[in-house]
């Protein structure tokens, strides 16, 4: 596809083009479709697994769109292991305490500066999306990813190695939050959800199956001990962005970039369906809606710039959009997603996967005791989380948060009050040694259930569909930046406040429930409408009529009348007539 014309706009509702314009003729049935979205799901088909993988073009999309998970799990596997090896200490002294008093910190910043990365992949990721399309945006993050291991698996400094991480990082924050707009922008709608919930998943499967990499490679008596593991990350990025010319454009991107006829071609490729397939049209139809609202909303916002054209224009109105968020209206929805990301980095998640042999080392476990344990602790989390959604459809998102925060309080509670009164002389004490090591894992698979998937589930539910791709991006770019806090201040609280630091998670896992009880909705099963009824607005009730007035426009029926009635017309194959009949469903 050229990138002529790559910053064209979704039309304004008197510059919609005609469906014959198009060449499209709409089939009878496809009114139906469009006004009815349930239908339109249930049409396409379930969601059992084998609607899941029914069409492989989905399938590879989804998993490489999810490459940015697996990278990250990637790198927190290596991590936890990498750090305690011999080979790799001796090679970058800066992170063995015995010979640099600040190897603490130096540990935190090797560790922190790919979330700081990732951060700023993250805060670009939605203007690159926007701007070159959904699939480049995951071809300039591999290229960044790739670029960032290949320095970090030839490094022979510390600077050299921070760099490599810094540069790797960026590229993974581009594609961790590009994935999701991705994903559900080219699944169908009636398997979306799982296909959303892949992305959390492979993080923890990247963890556990880096880890287990790492785990045969320190065996290896020289450097390639942890550069083999270094280097081996590239090759997933690699084989991605060989293949990613063959991925489809996301048909919503097409249709925000006023390319309606390619936003259909690629539709049915993603479907397997004919052009003439109701279903198709009214997915197609649709899609065109949502697009000309969203492009409404920006224009009603700043109808200044809106209409100005150019590189600064654009600029400008990506910061106007982000500004948004934080006014009065939004505000509350956008904090949602901000102080979920707040608890689930301050509970320890990261702290405990990053540097699990050392605070293991804490209670009292030899060396290869603290890597099997590691071991058992990421697959705990993977298990916990592959669970979570099978029910929290079911229970709903509140129930699991409640739950998570008042069993990790009292384990980080119960693991620090081990360490402060045995770690003296653990040989002594091997009862409240394993006692610590339980609380551990039960921490592990309780966050799994609740505090692992649902920060990434709930800001997508709570915002209208116009400020969605921002509010995600908000509570993406939140993720990394407070698990780059998270990754700098551990090592140092590990080393100077020791069991304090599982006092200080669990101060944040109790205020985690104070919050959740008293701040948090509940979304399970919540529609746009009873949203606005939680936050006290009309936007999604608003946002709503607006599309269905669009889709109208598109079809080529005629507008609501003046006392915001609709015309009642006899509707059959794209055309329409006045009568005082209802629109037909056939």
């Amino acid at each position: 596809m050229s990138d002529e014309n790559v910053s064209r706009h979704a039309p304004e509702r008197d510059g919609i083009p005609s469906l014959e314009s198009l060449g499209v003729t709409l089939h009878h049935d496809t009114y139906q479709y469009c006004e009815d979205s349930q239908l339109l799901a249930d049409s396409l088909g379930g969601n059992k697994l084998k609607d899941v993988f029914a069409n492989w073009i989905v399938v590879a999309a989804a998993f490489s769109a999810c490459m940015g998970g697996l990278l990250f799990g990637f790198d927190q596997g290596i991590l936890s292991i990498v750090l305690t090896m011999k080979q790799f200490l001796r090679q970058f002294p800066e992170t063995d305490s015995t010979q640099d008093s600040g190897a603490a910190f130096n540990k935190g910043i090797m560790t922190g500066l790919l979330e700081l990365g990732a951060f700023l992949g993250a805060v670009q990721a939605g203007y690159l999306a926007d701007r070159y399309s959904r699939k480049k945006a995951i071809g300039i993050g591999s290229v960044w990813f790739i670029i960032g291991s290949v320095i970090q698996a030839a490094s022979f400094s510390y600077p050299q190695l921070v760099v490599g991480r810094f540069i790797g990082g960026v590229g993974i924050g581009l594609l961790s939050s590009v994935a999701p707009m991705y994903i559900s922008e080219i699944a169908p709608p009636n398997v979306r959800g799982a296909f959303l919930a892949l992305e959390g998943a492979t993080i923890v499967i990247g963890i556990v199956i880096m880890f287990y990499i790492t785990y045969g490679t320190r065996h290896i008596a020289g450097d390639w001990s942890f550069r083999l593991p270094f280097t081996v990350q590239m090759a997933p990025c690699i084989l991605l962005a060989i293949g990613l010319w063959k991925l489809p454009y996301s048909p919503r991107w097409l249709a925000g970039a006023g390319k309606d006829r390619e936003a259909l071609e690629s539709l049915v490729a993603l479907r397997g369906l004919s052009a003439t397939d109701p279903r198709v049209q009214a997915e197609w139809i649709t899609i065109r809606a949502e697009a000309i609202r969203n492009r409404e909303v920006i224009v009603q916002a700043h109808p200044h710039t809106a209409h100005q054209t150019g590189l600064s224009a654009e600029l400008k109105l990506e910061a106007a959009a982000w500004i948004d968020m934080f006014k009065p209206k939004i505000l509350p929805r956008t904090m949602i997603g901000v102080m979920l990301m707040v608890f689930q980095q301050f509970q320890g998640i990261n702290a405990l996967i990053y540097y699990s042999p050392t605070l293991f080392e804490q209670l009292g476990l030899d060396y290869e005791m603290q890597i099997t344990m590691s071991g058992v602790l990421n697959v705990c989390q993977m298990v916990a989380t592959s669970a979570a959604f099978f029910f929290l459809d079911r229970v709903g998102r509140k129930p699991p948060l409640l739950l998570g925060s008042i069993v990790n309080t009292i384990s980080h509670i119960i693991v620090g009050v081990m360490i402060a009164k045995f770690s003296g002389n653990w040989e002594a004490h091997q009862g409240p040694a394993w006692v610590g090591v339980a609380f551990i894992l039960v921490f592990m698979f309780s966050f799994g259930l609740g505090w692992s998937p649902v920060p990434w589930a709930m800001p997508a539910e709570v915002h209208s569909s116009s400020r969605r791709a921002k509010g995600v991006a908000i509570t993406t770019c939140c993720n990394w930046l407070f698990n780059f806090i998270i990754g700098v201040i551990t090592p140092p609280m590990i080393q100077n406040i020791k069991f304090g630091t599982f006092f200080f998670f669990a101060a944040f896992s109790f205020l985690s429930a104070l919050w959740t009880w008293f701040f948090c909705p509940e979304t399970k099963g919540k529609t746009l409408e009873e949203m606005d009824a939680i936050f006290h607005t009309h936007a999604a009730h608003e946002e709503l009529q607006a599309k269905a007035e669009i889709l109208r426009a598109i079809v080529g029926l005629p507008a609501p009348a003046s006392n915001g009635s609709h015309e009642d017309v006899d509707y059959k194959g794209g055309e329409y007539k006045g009568t005082d009949q209802h629109v037909e469903r056939v």
